[in-house]
């Protein structure tokens, strides 16, 4: 017997420990040209543009510029 999410024993006792959820296995694959991959490494990229963005900006050279003169 249930009542609202709680079961409830044979004395009539509720059981106030959570019902566990059904478990499930996603079916969509996560490797390979997917459509989370491409918006990943979208991101990442955009991470990375504003980031040289960021860089040239705060020392005045460019990427190249940068590491060739350290």
């Amino acid at each position: 017997m249930t009542a609202k999410g709680f079961t409830i024993n044979e004395r009539g006792q509720i059981n106030s420990y959570a019902i566990e959820p059904k478990v499930y296995v996603e079916a969509t694959p996560r490797l390979g040209f997917t459509g989370y991959a491409e918006r990943l490494n979208g991101r990442l990229a955009m991470i990375g543009f504003v980031g040289l963005i960021a860089l040239e900006v705060l020392t005045g050279h460019g990427l190249i510029g940068w590491l060739s003169s350290l």
